[in-house]
């Protein structure tokens, strides 16, 4: 496998390691293989002393991240690592590391995109960037954290609204509710991600990291705080997956048409 058709990027800079979405034609949309790639990359990156900071962003100006791969969805493939489904979504959202994170968000962030931000300790966007839960306009939910956390990072009335509505919000608005910490023009996204990493690489790794885990709630790896939350998130996943309303959401997606409700 060469650069150019990995799933997934890495890249080490100073140290900093940048996970970069290889898959700008499926608009960076998350199969097996990019969870497993991305999962593994930030394992490493905990792991390894001489890294101090990760840096998540998508090929391409189109997408940062388009949510789970339909295509693979249809052929029986989840977004998630096999290996490791403790990891979540992308082997991202619930993948608890002590190494500080930071989303680099180019072009749109629907569905697992925005939770993938949602996941990150900061967020950096390009302008014209945009974020977005669109899951009950399809007939499921945002099940990768983003009903739990969305309405935790900014005002739960404009939370809410984007949960319940399904409409997206640009970056300028994300940054103005507290969901994105700088916004940028697009050919300096990866810089601008790269100088915040910087200024978190110039303290003290240990006392970062310790810092991390104290205010993320990160205990022997995990976070206990949210456990239960995860379960009534996995109720809910089972409760509605089974739905004709689901159904009827992913077939009027594939279709390319309005989907009809019937609310069973």
């Amino acid at each position: 496998m060469t650069a150019a058709t990995a799933p997934v990027l890495v890249d080490r800079i100073d140290r900093t390691v940048v996970v970069t979405l290889n898959r700008p034609e499926a608009r960076n949309a998350v199969d097996t293989a990019v969870a497993r790639s991305v999962g593994a990359a930030l394992a490493d990156a905990d792991a390894d002393p001489d890294v101090w900071c990760v840096v998540l962003t998508g090929a391409g100006d189109r997408s940062f991240c388009a949510g789970a791969d339909l295509k693979a969805l249809g052929r029986g493939e989840l977004p998630i690592d096999p290996e490791h489904p403790e990891r979540g979504f992308a082997g991202y959202v619930s993948h608890a590391v002590s190494v500080p994170t930071i989303a680099a968000v180019n072009g749109t962030a629907l569905g697992g995109g925005t939770e993938l931000a949602l996941a990150s300790d900061l967020v950096v966007a390009a302008e014209g960037a945009t974020f977005g839960l669109p899951e009950v306009s399809r007939g499921i939910i945002a099940a990768a954290g983003g009903a739990l956390r969305l309405p935790e990072q900014m005002p739960r009335k404009v939370a809410m609204r984007m949960v319940l509505t399904g409409q997206p919000i640009s970056a300028e608005e994300a940054a103005r509710w507290g969901l994105v910490n700088e916004v940028v023009p697009a050919a300096e996204l990866r810089d601008a991600a790269l100088a915040l990493a910087a200024q978190i690489c110039a303290n003290a790794p240990l006392a970062v990291q310790a810092s991390k885990r104290l205010a993320v709630g990160i205990v022997d790896g995990g976070v206990p705080a949210e456990a239960e939350a995860w379960g009534r998130n996995q109720s809910e996943v089972e409760a509605v997956a089974g739905t004709a309303d689901a159904m009827e959401g992913i077939t009027a997606f594939v279709e390319k048409r309005v989907p009809v409700w019937q609310g069973r």
